[in-house]
């Protein structure tokens, strides 16, 4: 359970406001040619990113409650979202992300941010296609502080395939234990776009992409409509 049923729907209309989501004809990092697109860099105000730390916040403590200690942003994107996420957080929650290159001076180092050991860890993403951030991420914080990993949270669960047949999402949570949580899915976006937004021809493209690209059923999770 991430959002209620009206913030979820909110929420869409937030990333279709600020055209952080687009429909048109994009392609994937990993080569795919998608008929949708999320960019949540396109988030570049203070006043933009508290609306979105608000609901990255409401799903996390719907999601986790009180089991998280420390929010973690891997470089570049996630870093402002769990910074947004921790600001809007109704119990104070603190953050850290990594660095792209270790420094070599001053406290040195690939993290920024203070873990301490036992820390409850959630990564905060945008979206997970492959997971390679995410599997970056917990090689680094393994390596750098014993802390445990609980979560994964993202804006959007695309609801596809990644290289080895299996939604990313999916296969984080087996790999690593993790629980995965997305704000919202590829679903429920349709739903709620369905009619206004998304005209026929824009719904039948992103059928036609869920027929080649899409997760298998057992990947995905129930969503109870609250």
């Amino acid at each position: 359970m991430s959002l209620s049923s009206e913030s979820r729907r909110a929420f869409v209309e937030l990333l279709v406001r600020c055209e952080a989501l687009r429909f048109g004809s994009f392609v994937t990092k990993s080569g795919r040619r998608t008929p949708f697109f999320l960019n949540t860099g396109v988030f570049d105000s203070g006043g933009k990113m508290r609306a979105l730390g608000r609901f990255y916040a409401e799903a996390l403590e719907r999601a986790f409650g009180d089991g998280v200690d420390c929010l973690f942003g891997p470089a570049y994107k996630g870093i402002p979202l769990a910074v947004a996420t921790a600001m809007e957080s109704r119990r104070e929650v603190r953050f850290a992300f990594d660095r792209k290159e270790a420094k070599d001076h001053g406290e040195g180092g690939r993290l920024v941010g203070r873990l301490n050991e036992g820390d409850r860890v959630v990564i905060v993403e945008d979206v997970t296609t492959a997971g390679t951030s995410v599997r970056e991420s917990m090689a680094l914080l393994r390596a750098g502080a014993r802390v445990e990993v609980v979560g994964l949270l993202v804006a959007v669960d695309r609801q596809e395939r990644g290289p080895n047949g299996r939604s990313a999402l999916a296969e984080l949570r087996e790999e690593f234990g993790l629980r995965t949580v997305a704000l919202v899915t590829l679903d429920e976006i349709v739903e709620t776009l369905r009619g206004g937004v998304l005209d026929e021809a824009m719904l039948e493209a992103i059928a036609a992409y869920r027929r080649e690209w899409g997760a298998p059923a057992g990947d995905q999770m129930p969503r109870p409509m609250v």
